[in-house]
């Protein structure tokens, strides 16, 4: 989720990701931080709105609040707050958010390293991009953003280039995704309904996630 402005002659989208749980800390939040904007800001893309073309930045800001209360989530009203607990056990042993255009989610530490891409791609979930129905990329080259581990790829992208595809290693290793000028497009910027130059991208989930070591999963 977050908010666009249009300042001049760039369409702006600000996200602040904050980070809850006992696996929060800032290291991994500054990481992902920097994962998600320096990601969807390679494509360096314009967008063509209001009979002109505007260039797309988005600003990502993050803290870690460990210990943040269920009520302060359940009652944010800022656009631009994700809220994500971050633990080293999560049920189903894979990171998730709460919905395709969402604010907020659960992730799983081992999926966080230094380039694992994981951050950004659950981003584009808040954003509102699903992931493709076409599974199979082999001979159409770098993998955007929003393809799902199990993906077949060229063997340059595998987790082991030498394995025939398919299970195994022979699938996309996450680390190769990047955010593409596909995946800008993707999100229809230009259908934003303005307001005052500004906009709202996603919507409220709101949901505080309790860490899945107290028992089964627990939503409210």
């Amino acid at each position: 989720m977050g908010e666009a402005e249009i300042v001049d002659d760039t369409l702006l989208i600000r996200s602040h990701i904050i980070t809850y749980g006992e696996s929060a800390d800032e290291e991994v939040t500054g990481r992902i931080r920097a994962e998600i904007e320096t990601l969807w800001n390679a494509p360096q893309a314009h967008i063509w709105m209001r009979r002109r073309h505007y260039a797309l930045r988005f600003e990502i800001t993050a803290e870690s609040k460990k210990d943040i209360s269920e009520l302060e989530v359940l009652q944010n009203v800022d656009p631009r707050n994700n809220y994500f607990r971050i633990e080293d056990f999560v049920h189903g042993d894979i990171s998730f958010v709460d919905g395709i255009g969402c604010n907020t989610g659960y992730f799983k530490l081992d999926n966080l390293y230094e380039g694992s891409t994981t951050a950004a791609h659950e981003y584009g979930h808040t954003l509102g991009l699903a992931h493709p129905a076409h599974l199979d990329l082999r001979g159409e080259g770098v993998p955007g953003i929003m393809y799902p581990r199990g993906t077949l790829v060229d063997p340059v992208f595998q987790y082991d280039p030498a394995r025939p595809p398919g299970p195994n290693g022979g699938t996309m290793h996450p680390m190769h995704r990047r955010v593409l000028p596909a995946d800008i497009a993707l999100l229809h910027l230009e259908r934003l309904p303005f307001r005052d130059n500004r906009a709202i991208i996603g919507e409220f989930t709101n949901i505080y996630h309790w860490s899945h070591k107290q028992g089964p999963l627990k939503r409210r």
